[in-house]
């Protein structure tokens, strides 16, 4: 007699246990139990690390190979810096003299000149009242070109002034209370050192004040007094 239902099971199969065939000469057998994984790409990350560790290099050689000795004009240094001390601080009217050319420091006006780029030369009396806030004065002959006027002006400070100056000692002269540099030029390197070096106002009596506020003149008048 015939029972209905489901047919019997298939014969057990063990799962082979034969070892992998042999690998062909100069390969290695890999058993993938998954995808194969990607070839490792450690000629790429060399490449890459190399790359940047010559960008890292080279950000840090360039900035000292602009401020490289030109044997032209000499090392790139600051000895060449004029220094004033004991400079007097007091409040004058009329005009003064002034034992440098531009000055930097001594008696001055009580009202001081608004920060800024001046196309005309101005009053030393006035600037000098500048110079005691911390300021930097930038200076020129007349007939600097219009492209490293416009140069100087990049570098300007924003507590800082830029005018041209009569009878001028060198094509460009930048001082600070009591500092002064004379410059080949407005591409001299010494400039970046100079205002690195004394752009924060550090030998001013009145550091932290600024030239913000003073007499937008350039030959004097009414404005901010102190």
């Amino acid at each position: 007699m015939s029972h209905d239902g489901p047919p019997p099971p298939p014969p057990y199969q063990p799962f082979p246990t034969a070892p992998p065939p042999p690998a062909p000469p100069g390969e290695v057998f890999l058993q993938s139990l998954g995808e194969t994984p990607p070839p490792r790409r450690t000629g790429r990350l060399i490449v890459a690390l190399v790359a940047a560790v010559a960008l890292v290099v080279g950000a840090v050689a360039l900035p000292v190979a602009l401020l490289a000795d030109d044997p032209e004009r000499g090392p790139v240094n600051l000895d060449e810096v004029v220094v004033a001390e004991d400079l007097r601080t007091d409040h004058v009217t009329g005009d003064q003299s002034y034992p440098t050319t531009p000055p930097m420091g001594g008696p001055h006006d009580e009202v001081w000149l608004d920060c800024g780029v001046y196309d005309v030369p101005v009053r030393d009396e006035n600037v000098v009242h500048d110079l005691e806030h911390g300021t930097v004065w930038i200076t020129y002959r007349p007939g600097l070109s219009d492209d490293d006027v416009a140069a100087l002006t990049e570098v300007l400070p924003q507590n800082g002034i830029l005018s041209p100056y009569d009878d001028l000692p060198a094509p460009v002269v930048v001082t600070v209370w009591g500092r002064q540099l004379h410059l080949d030029g407005a591409d001299d390197d010494r400039l970046a050192l100079f205002l690195e070096e004394y752009g924060g106002g550090v030998t001013a009596p009145e550091q932290g004040v600024t030239c913000a506020g003073g007499t937008p003149n350039p030959t004097g008048g009414t404005g901010s007094s102190v």
